[in-house]
C-alpha cells in the first residue's frame, strides 16, 4: 500500500515465501535471470481465467518465488518502497497490495459522515451577576476587604445573592446552580462570618464537613485541616488532636477515622456541608454518608446543613431527605427569582422535595460556544492530534482540557503526545516532529495517580498560562481551573449532565470559553440527545481540523527532486494527516513495551464502551464499532489477536451466565473478529463456520480462519 510523500515507512523484517509443498527439491534451472522477472512484471495486468491459473505448472511459479524472495533481503530493495505518490485516496490496487510495505491508510473504507440535523433549542441560561455589592451584606469589614482585594471581587454572583442570606440565617439549604457560578464562595462567606462571630473565641474542637477548602481566609484563628486518600493517617491524626476548627474531607476517608480514631468528636459542630452531592452518589459513597450522618447525629442534633449540587437527581433527594430540616430550595434559572428574596420564597420540606424533579434542560453558561466533530474511527487520533497544534502551536494564551473515559487511555495518549508532538528533549523518539512548540505542555490527571502527583499536576495546570490536560473525569467537576479556553471530549459521556460538568471548566465566572465534542459516524445520534436537554451544539468539519497540519511545511513530507507542494486541497490535506499517523504508527510499533501499552488502551477503551448506560445503548454499542478502524486510532496497524488475552484474570470468577442458551464469543472468537481494519469485526457467521470445518477436518478450519483480504479478496 502506498504511502504519503515523505511519510516514514515501515519495512518489516522480510521473510521467505512459502511455496507449495513439493516432494522434489527445487531444480537449477528454475533459478532465472531477472530480465524474466522482469519482462513478467511488464506483462498485462488481467488476471488469467480460474482454470488456467490451477492448471499453471508448480516450477516458473517456485522460480518467481525464489526470485522475489532474495530481494527483500538485499539493503538496496528496500529503497524501491519510497512512495512515487500519495496514498491518500489513492485507488490502485497493486499500491495496497504492494509487499513489505506497512503504511496507513486512513482515507480508505471509510463509513460516510452523515449529516447532523441538530434541532434548534433554547438553551436554559442563569443570569450569574447582580449588581449588588458585598459590602451591602452584614459581614465583617475584613471578610470584606479580602473579598475586594485578595479575590478582586465587588459584586456578588446571583446564587451568592440568593444563598448567603439564606445561610446568614442559619436555614437549612438546598442549593442549585450551574457549574462556574460562586457556589463554594456562597458558602464559604457564612460560615467564616458565623465562626468568626463566635464569643469568646473560638476553641478547638468545633469544625465543619466539605469537600473542597477555603483557600483565602482572614481569620488567622480559624484553623483548617484536610483529610483526604493518599495522606499519611498518622499526620492526619496529629492534626486532629490539636485542634481544626474547619475539617474538609473526602467521605471514605473520614469514615475510616469515625471507625479508628478515638479523638475525633463531633458535639461542637456547627456546620455540615455536602459539595457535589449528586457526585458523592454517584461514586457509590452512600453508604459512607450514611455512616457519617448518623456519627454525627449521635453526638450533635443543633447544626445547620447544607446541600449543594449543579444537577438535581433522585438520589440528591434522598440525600436531602435524611440531611436537611424544613430547608430552604435555592436555584437561579432564567434569572426568575432574581427579584425574590430567598425568605418569601415557599419553604420546602423533606417530603415535598422530591417533587422537585430535574428540569427539562440544563443551565449553560452564556459564554460557552459548544461544537461537535463527526470523525471516523481510523481519524480520531490525527483529528485530534491536528487540533491540539492548531490552537495550542499555532494561536497563542490557549489552554485545553481533554477528557478520556479511562486512566489507561489518558497515559496512552500522554506517552504518545510527549514523544512524537514535542521535540524540547533530545531523548525523545526519532520519529517525533523536530516543528513542534516547544512551549507546548502536556499534563495528566486521572484517578490511579498517587495523590502528591495529583496535586502538583493541579498547582502546575493552574498556574500555567498555556498548556494542555490529558484527564479522566475526576477532572470534571470541583476543580476551579483559571484561563481554560478549550475543553475537549475524545470519548463522549456516559449522561447529559456528565456534559455539563466537563464543558463546566471553562466560561466560569463570565469568561468566554469553547467545547468540542468528538464523535463517531456511528454515534451522531447522540446529538440529539443533547438537544433533548436543551444543549445546543453546532458542526466543526473534520477538513477544517485537519487543515491546521498545512501550517507547519514539515508535514509535506519529502517529495522527488525537493520540491514542496504549495497546494492546500483535500489532497494535500490528506498527505500531511497520512505523515502524521505514520509518526504515530512508527513510534507505537518502535518497541514491544509501545505495541503493548497500545493494546491496553484499547482493551481499556472497548471494556468502557461497554458500560454505557441502557438509554444511551442504541447509540453506543460495541456491536456498532469498527474494531480494526479503532485499532487504527491507538497507532497500530492491525487489530491485536490476542487483544481478549490482556483482561485481568481476576475478573473471570465475576462472569457469569444466567442462559446456557445464550451465545456469547469466546476469547478465541474474539481475537477471530479482531485480525484486520478491513473486517467490521462483527460478522456472527464466524462461529457457524467454525464449528461446520471441524468436521471437514484441520486442513479446512486452518483454511477458514484465514481472513478474506489474505485470500485476494476486497
Amino acid at each position: 500500500m502506498a504511502a504519503a510523500d515523505g511519510a516514514l515507512l515501515h519495512v518489516p523484517e522480510p521473510r521467505a515465501v512459502a511455496p507449495r509443498t513439493f516432494s522434489r527439491p527445487r531444480p537449477a534451472h528454475a533459478r532465472q535471470p531477472a530480465v524474466a522477472t522482469k519482462r513478467k512484471s511488464a506483462a498485462p495486468s488481467e488476471a488469467p481465467p480460474a482454470k488456467r491459473r490451477s492448471e499453471a505448472s508448480p516450477a516458473p511459479a517456485r522460480a518467481t518465488a525464489a526470485k522475489d524472495t532474495p530481494r527483500a533481503f538485499k539493503g538496496k530493495a528496500q529503497t524501491t518502497f519510497a512512495p512515487k505518490r500519495s496514498s491518500a485516496g489513492a485507488s490502485d490496487g497493486s499500491q495496497e497490495r504492494k509487499p513489505g510495505v506497512k503504511t496507513s491508510s486512513l482515507f480508505k473504507n471509510n463509513p460516510e459522515i452523515p449529516e447532523l440535523h441538530r434541532p434548534v433549542v433554547k438553551q436554559v441560561q442563569e443570569a450569574v451577576f447582580t449588581s449588588d455589592a458585598f459590602c451591602a451584606l452584614a459581614l465583617h469589614p475584613h471578610l470584606i476587604s479580602t473579598i475586594n482585594t485578595v479575590l478582586k471581587m465587588s459584586s456578588m454572583t446571583s446564587i451568592q445573592k440568593q444563598s448567603i442570606p439564606v445561610l446568614l440565617e442559619g436555614r437549612d439549604a438546598l442549593v442549585r446552580s450551574q457549574t462556574g457560578s460562586g457556589k463554594t464562595l456562597a458558602y464559604c462567606i457564612p460560615v467564616v462570618q458565623s465562626l468568626q462571630a463566635v464569643k469568646p473565641k473560638i476553641q478547638v474542637g468545633e469544625f465543619r464537613v466539605i469537600r473542597f477548602p477555603v483557600n483565602e481566609r482572614p481569620f488567622t484563628w480559624i484553623v483548617p485541616g484536610l483529610l483526604m486518600g493518599g495522606e499519611k493517617r498518622k499526620s492526619e491524626k496529629a492534626r486532629l488532636r490539636k485542634g481544626i476548627n474547619i475539617l474538609i474531607s473526602t467521605p471514605g476517608r473520614l469514615v475510616d477515622h469515625i471507625k479508628s480514631t478515638k479523638n475525633i468528636h463531633f458535639g461542637r459542630i456547627r456546620w455540615l456541608i455536602l459539595d457535589e452531592a449528586d457526585r458523592i452518589l454517584d461514586l457509590g459513597f452512600e453508604k459512607d454518608i450514611t455512616v457519617i450522618l448518623n456519627a454525627v447525629n449521635a453526638e450533635c442534633q443543633q447544626r445547620q446543613n447544607v446541600l449543594l449540587s449543579a444537577t438535581l437527581t433522585d438520589g440528591v433527594t434522598r440525600l436531602a431527605d435524611i440531611s436537611l430540616h424544613n430547608p430552604v430550595s435555592i436555584s437561579v434559572l432564567d434569572g426568575s427569582q432574581d427579584q425574590t428574596h430567598p425568605k418569601s420564597q415557599a419553604v420546602l420540606g423533606a417530603s415535598s422535595l422530591a417533587a422537585s424533579s430535574e428540569p427539562e434542560g440544563f443551565a449553560i453558561p452564556a459564554g460557552l460556544q459548544q461544537h461537535v466533530a463527526v470523525v471516523p474511527s481510523k481519524l480520531r487520533l490525527v483529528s485530534l492530534a491536528a487540533f491540539i497544534l492548531q490552537k495550542c502551536k499555532f494561536e497563542r494564551d490557549q489552554k485545553m482540557i481533554v477528557f478520556f473515559s479511562s486512566c489507561e487511555l489518558v497515559e496512552f495518549h500522554y506517552r504518545l503526545f510527549l514523544q512524537t508532538l514535542l521535540g524540547s528533549s533530545g531523548a525523545l523518539a526519532p520519529g517525533r516532529l523536530p516543528s513542534a512548540s516547544t512551549h507546548m505542555k502536556f499534563l495528566r490527571l486521572h484517578g490511579d495517580m498517587e495523590q502528591e502527583e495529583r496535586t502538583a499536576v493541579f498547582q502546575e495546570f493552574s498556574h500555567s498560562e498555556t498548556g494542555v490536560l490529558l484527564c479522566t473525569d475526576v477532572a470534571a467537576r470541583g476543580l476551579d481551573l483559571p484561563q481554560v479556553t478549550w475543553i475537549v471530549q475524545y470519548n463522549a459521556p456516559s449522561s447529559p449532565a456528565e456534559y455539563i460538568h466537563r464543558i463546566g471548566r471553562t466560561a466560569r465566572i463570565g469568561f468566554q470559553g469553547s467545547s468540542l465534542l468528538i464523535l463517531a459516524p456511528s454515534e451522531a445520534e447522540y446529538v440529539n440527545s443533547l438537544a433533548s436537554h436543551k444543549i445546543n451544539v453546532s458542526e466543526m468539519k473534520m477538513d477544517d481540523i485537519l487543515s491546521a497540519l498545512t501550517r507547519d511545511d514539515w508535514f509535506a513530507g519529502r517529495r522527488r527532486g525537493g520540491q514542496k507542494s504549495r497546494a492546500t486541497g483535500p489532497q494535500e490535506i490528506r498527505e500531511r494527516a497520512t505523515v502524521l499517523q505514520t509518526v504515530f504508527e512508527d513510534y507505537v510499533h518502535s518497541s514491544e513495551r509501545t505495541v503493548s501499552w497500545a493494546k491496553k488502551a484499547l482493551q481499556s477503551f472497548v471494556r468502557a464502551y461497554a458500560t454505557y448506560p441502557r438509554e444511551l445503548k442504541h447509540i453506543f454499542h460495541v456491536r456498532l464499532l469498527h474494531l480494526g478502524h479503532v485499532a487504527k486510532s491507538f497507532g497500530l496497524r492491525d487489530a491485536p489477536k490476542n487483544l481478549s488475552a490482556l483482561a485481568p484474570r481476576k475478573k473471570k470468577a465475576h462472569l457469569k451466565r444466567p442462559d446456557p442458551r445464550k451465545k456469547t464469543p469466546s476469547k478465541h472468537q474474539l481475537a477471530e473478529l479482531l485480525r484486520s481494519e478491513f473486517s467490521s469485526g462483527m460478522e456472527t457467521s464466524i462461529p457457524k463456520v467454525k464449528r461446520r470445518n471441524r468436521r471437514a477436518g484441520p486442513a479446512s478450519t486452518a483454511c477458514a480462519q484465514r481472513p478474506a483480504w489474505a485470500a485476494g479478496e476486497k
